[in-house]
C-alpha cells in the first residue's frame, strides 16, 4: 500500500502558499578574481547571497483569486415604475417608486417626496417587497444619478470628540439641504406625479404606511 503522507504535506504547503527552495539557483557560483599572494588568484562566489536573518515562522502569501465580481441580478418582479414597500431603514413601511438599478446593485427609488416624504435614495433589494402596482415614469431623466451622486462630502471638517463634548448642551445648527439636489428631486417627481394623478386614489395608496396585523404573515399575502 502506497504511503500518502508526502503528498498530504505538499498539498498543505501549497494551501499555505509556501514555496520550495530552488537548490539549483542557491548553489550557483561565479568565479571571481581575488587579490593577494595567498588567495590563489580566483575564488568561487555564490550568485545569490544567503540572507542574514530568517523569519521565525513561515510567511504565508495571500491567496490569489481569479474570480471577477458579477453584477447583482435584480429580481424579475422589480421593473422601472414598480411600487415597492420598504422593510428596513428610516422609511420602513413606506411605499416608493422604483426608478433604476445602480452599478453597485442598489435600487434607486423615490416617494415621490411631495406625496409621502421619501426623497431620492438607494435601497437594497433584499429589504423591499415588490407589488403589482406600476406607475409610468414618463420622461424622467435619470442619467445623472449614480453611486457617486449619493456619496458623502469628503471636504467636510470632522469634529473631534473633545469639541463634541463641550458642544453637547448647545443646539446643533442644521445644515441646509443643497439646492441642486432639491431641484433634481422636483425634476424627477414632476413626471411621476403627473402619472399618479391619472389614477384615482393612487396618491392615497402611496401615502399610506404598510404593516402587518396580528395573525398576518407576509408570505401569505398577495401584493
Amino acid at each position: 500500500m502506497a504511503r500518502t503522507q508526502p503528498r498530504t504535506r505538499s498539498l498543505a504547503s501549497a494551501r499555505r502558499g509556501l514555496k520550495k527552495t530552488d537548490t539549483t539557483a542557491s548553489n550557483a557560483t561565479v568565479e571571481k578574481q581575488v587579490g593577494g599572494a595567498k588567495n590563489g588568484g580566483t575564488r568561487q562566489v555564490p550568485v545569490v547571497k544567503a540572507p542574514r536573518f530568517y523569519p521565525a515562522e513561515d510567511v504565508r502569501k495571500p491567496k490569489i483569486h481569479h474570480k471577477t465580481p458579477k453584477p447583482t441580478k435584480i429580481r424579475s418582479s422589480i421593473t422601472p415604475g414598480t411600487v415597492l414597500i420598504l422593510l428596513a431603514g428610516r422609511f420602513r413601511g413606506k411605499r416608493v417608486v422604483f426608478l433604476k438599478q445602480l452599478e453597485s446593485g442598489l435600487l434607486l427609488v423615490t416617494g415621490p417626496y411631495k406625496v409621502n416624504g421619501v426623497p431620492l435614495r438607494r435601497v437594497n433589494q433584499a429589504y423591499v417587497i415588490a407589488t403589482s402596482t406600476k406607475i409610468e415614469l414618463g420622461d424622467a431623466k435619470l442619467d445623472k444619478f449614480n453611486d457617486a451622486y449619493f456619496a458623502k462630502d469628503a471636504t467636510k471638517e470632522k469634529r473631534s470628540a473633545e469639541a463634541e463634548f463641550f458642544e453637547e448642551g448647545k443646539p446643533k445648527a442644521k445644515e441646509a439641504f443643497p439646492e441642486s439636489k432639491a431641484a433634481d428631486q422636483k425634476e424627477v417627481d414632476k413626471s411621476i406625479l403627473a402619472s399618479v394623478k391619472k389614477t384615482e386614489n393612487l396618491a392615497k395608496y402611496l401615502k399610506a404606511s404598510w404593516g402587518l396585523s396580528k395573525g398576518q404573515f407576509p408570505h401569505q399575502l398577495v401584493f
